[in-house]
């Protein structure tokens, strides 16, 4: 749910990694582009912001990641951040996400979802 992903990358931010989420999120809409032009452009911009060495956000992904993401971008189409957003996805799925779970934050979101089931149900 978008309100389960705004908890996460609110929860990310205080540990100061919510680049991973970001990027997930940016090769999930560069999978919606459909102009060749837009792709190539948006395809560069993700490189550039999260995947590059030195990157303004960069994301913890292997050397052998990096490469075959770079490779990817000559002929840039949608698919050509698969393996690198595959591998962060991964990382945030046992990493991060567990520890959201875990976290206040979550306990209290979970908390509230509950009580408005119940009070919800009482007045039907």
């Amino acid at each position: 749910s978008s309100g389960g992903v705004t908890a996460f990358h609110t929860f990310l931010k205080t540990e100061f990694s919510e680049e991973n989420l970001d990027f997930w999120l940016a090769c999930e809409d560069f999978k919606k582009t459909r102009s060749k032009t837009k792709l190539a452009s948006k395809a560069n911009r993700i490189f550039e912001e999260f995947v590059q060495s030195e990157a303004p956000r960069e994301v913890n992904i292997d050397h052998e990641t990096r490469e075959i993401t770079r490779k990817n971008l000559s002929g840039a189409t949608s698919s050509c951040f698969n393996e690198a957003q595959a591998k962060t996805r991964t990382l945030m799925e046992k990493d991060s996400y567990p520890r959201f779970l875990k976290s206040a934050s979550y306990q209290d979101m979970t908390k509230q979802a509950t009580s408005r089931g119940i009070s919800k149900r009482s007045h039907t």
